[in-house]
């Protein structure tokens, strides 16, 4: 798996500084999360406690992916849950 993303990350590499990878938006990725919390370490001012990948979501595109109004929608109802982003 981990072969895999690193090839497909690189075939979707806009940029990257050897840290971050800067990628086009057309690949979803289903991320199951414990909680959201909020974080000034972020441009959205939330972060994902717990984050794991699920899967890889080929039967979505970018336009069917959630947003981030979607984790805002989840960090005022305090749930847990997952999102394909």
């Amino acid at each position: 798996m981990l072969a895999w993303q690193t090839r497909s990350f690189q075939e979707l590499a806009l940029a990257t500084d050897g840290w971050t990878a800067h990628l086009r938006s057309e690949m979803v990725v289903e991320i199951a999360f414990n909680d959201v919390q909020e974080s000034p370490h972020y441009p959205a001012g939330m972060a994902l406690r717990f984050a794991r990948v699920k899967r890889y979501r080929e039967d979505k595109t970018a336009e069917e992916a959630d947003t981030i109004e979607t984790v805002r929608a989840i960090f005022a109802g305090g749930h847990a849950h997952s999102a394909a982003t």
